[in-house]
């Protein structure tokens, strides 16, 4: 397996780590059948490839074997943001004909942690992810980690992490404090209802930590979890 570099954002602030635990245990609480799981938002720049990110790291710090997949085929962010070098293929290429899962698969610097990134744009990624090799590749690596992080386009603007969803064990929203109204919120949650998608919780990111957030991603703001009855109550 080929391996990438990339850059690692710094993860030593006290009320991130608590919040990334708390994350972490909510998640565990779902249930041992819990394993592949969509990450998604209503809309772009709410933090969701940040979250995923870090939990995934979190994750894999803590002895998991982890894969993050970056299943954004409309406007990927993961590579140019974390500065990846070392990538010939991505999913879109396995997605397509042009690759083997394996090739499609890296290691990182951080031990237990792969990725799979979303490769060349596709003009057509409803199609490419609702297929058979989507769900081939799906149901492949669960066998192989111990949980697999999807990170998905935001639902507000197109309907691809509810099809992303069918093949997962649920999916956790990112939600961005005072920029997103709660109604355009609701309309995600119906979506992803409608689409059979069990709905694990909200991290509501990027908290003025000045209330007592968990978690900082600079600039002085956070996240807190909310479980999955939580996000119930939120209806």
């Amino acid at each position: 397996m080929k391996k990438v570099t990339m850059d690692f954002p710094d993860m030593q602030d006290y009320r991130m780590v608590e919040g990334l635990n708390q994350l972490k245990t909510n998640l565990a609480f779902c249930g041992k059948d819990i394993k592949v799981i969509t990450m998604t938002s209503s809309v772009p720049n709410e933090g969701k490839s940040s979250v995923s990110f870090s939990l995934s790291r979190a994750l894999a710090e803590h002895g998991r074997k982890i894969l993050l997949v970056d299943a954004d085929l409309r406007k990927s962010v993961m590579a140019a943001k974390y500065h990846i070098t070392g990538i010939d293929k991505g999913l879109s290429h396995y997605l397509t004909g042009q690759a083997e899962k394996e090739e499609v698969i890296y290691e990182t610097e951080a031990e237990g942690l792969h990725l799979a990134v979303a490769g060349p744009l596709s003009p057509d990624p409803t199609s490419l992810l609702d297929s058979e090799l989507f769900q081939e590749f799906i149901r492949s690596v669960r066998e192989e980690y111990d949980y697999i992080i999807i990170d998905a386009p935001p639902l507000g603007l197109v309907i691809d992490a509810v099809i992303i969803g069918k093949y997962t064990d649920g999916a956790v929203i990112v939600i961005e404090q005072g920029v997103i109204k709660r109604k355009i919120v609701q309309d995600v949650i119906k979506k992803l209802k409608r689409g059979e998608i069990r709905i694990l919780g909200a991290v509501l990111n990027k908290v003025d930590d000045r209330i007592g957030a968990y978690g900082d991603y600079g600039h002085k703001y956070g996240y807190s979890y909310y479980g999955e009855q939580d996000a119930e109550s939120k209806k």
